[in-house]
């Protein structure tokens, strides 16, 4: 069995008349419940639910507080590759865009690690475009572990992989895989991806199963905010969230909430999420799930960041480069999104410790245990 099994259980039509079919009475009995099941969060995040946006980020803020303190966690992406074998429509990597192409070497590598250590990274996200010739597993043997030398904890955003392969990985220092299904409705995600290994729906669909069974320490998933209408995508992560925790109970989690942002060849969202949507989305997944890690990227403003904190969130990005080679030789034209929190690694700290909160720069567990 796999989250394969479970989705098709769920009609997207209905999931989402569900959610808009909601009224106030239905938030109130959610928000009165100790415990939240996914019913609760499709009232969470429904129209009906805007009204209630203060009482769900205060219980929000009460329960990321009771659960993880007062630490924030930083991480920093490290672009390996720009290369991709996939035609995706919203991507500055795909195939069909003409940017330079580059794949760090070992030395570059080097080079890379040394400017991220001197921003004080413990925590590192290996990010890559989908080449599986160029930049799969042979070359996974060689940086991974490089890499891993300098860090202590070492996350992946990769092309799906098999079982085994993540298995190998692991051997070799990986701790950590975030892979983000783009959307959860299968034609369009057809609509959007149109060349390449990443055509196959259900082989990324299952990738979260398969990391498990590898004894992948975290798995992060996701939605695309914006491919699709948003509260029905991100019910369906809630949903996949709540098979993973139950099928493999000894694995971390994490969601994170990415918006399209601008690219190369930028594609207009179909669904538009205001600042004030995310905000209840956040505190929709934490009134769910107090255990889950709540992450967010530069891809927000450094306003939208610096005050949805205490929502729920309990990681960060920071001096983020979306290009390969970006933070020792910073080349634009190799990006693969723009970001907005353009502020450095340590301005960002500042602004967390200004809020109350100390910020963590390894991962919080590995942190905390020595």
């Amino acid at each position: 069995m796999t989250f394969t099994d479970e989705w098709k259980k769920l009609n997207w039509d209905e999931v989402k008349l569900s959610i808009y079919s909601k009224t106030a009475q239905d938030v109130e009995r959610a928000l009165n419940k100790p415990k939240r099941n996914l019913d609760d969060f499709k009232a969470l995040i429904s129209p009906a639910a805007e009204g209630y946006l203060e009482q769900m980020a205060q219980e929000s803020a009460r329960l990321t507080r009771q659960r993880f303190g007062h630490t924030m966690g930083f991480y920093i992406p490290l672009y390996l590759s720009n290369l991709c074998a996939n035609a995706c429509t919203y991507c500055g990597f795909s195939m069909e865009n003409r940017i330079k192409r580059k794949t760090l070497n070992q030395d570059e590598i080097a080079n890379e690690i040394d400017a991220i250590k001197a921003m004080n990274f413990d925590s590192v996200l290996l990010v890559t475009g989908e080449h599986e010739t160029k930049v799969g597993m042979n070359y996974f043997r060689d940086t991974v572990p490089q890499i891993k030398r300098s860090f202590n904890y070492l996350a992946m955003e990769v092309q799906p992989l098999d079982q085994h392969e993540y298995a190998e990985l692991k051997t070799l220092g990986l701790d950590a895989v975030m892979v983000y299904q783009e959307t959860y409705h299968p034609s369009t995600y057809a609509e959007h991806h149109l060349r390449g290994n990443k055509t196959d729906f259900n082989y990324r669909l299952e990738t979260p199963d398969r990391l498990a069974k590898a004894g992948i320490d975290k798995i992060g998933i996701g939605a695309l905010i914006g491919l699709e209408e948003w509260r029905t995508d991100c019910f369906y992560v809630a949903a996949h969230l709540d098979y993973l925790e139950r099928t493999y109970w000894q694995t971390r989690y994490s969601i994170s909430f990415p918006r399209l942002r601008p690219c190369e060849g930028a594609l207009q969202p179909k669904s538009i999420m205001s600042d004030k949507q995310l905000v209840q989305l956040i505190c929709a997944y934490r009134l769910l799930n107090s255990e889950v890690e709540l992450s967010l990227s530069t891809r927000e403003s450094e306003y939208f960041r610096d005050n949805v904190l205490s929502l729920g969130i309990t990681s960060v990005s920071a001096a983020s480069k979306t290009q390969p080679g970006g933070y020792a030789n910073n080349e634009e034209a190799l990006e693969q999104f723009a970001i907005s929190d353009e502020r450095s690694a340590s301005a960002v700290a500042q602004a967390v410790k200004a809020r109350g909160f100390e910020p963590v720069w390894k991962d919080w567990e590995r942190s905390y245990s020595g």
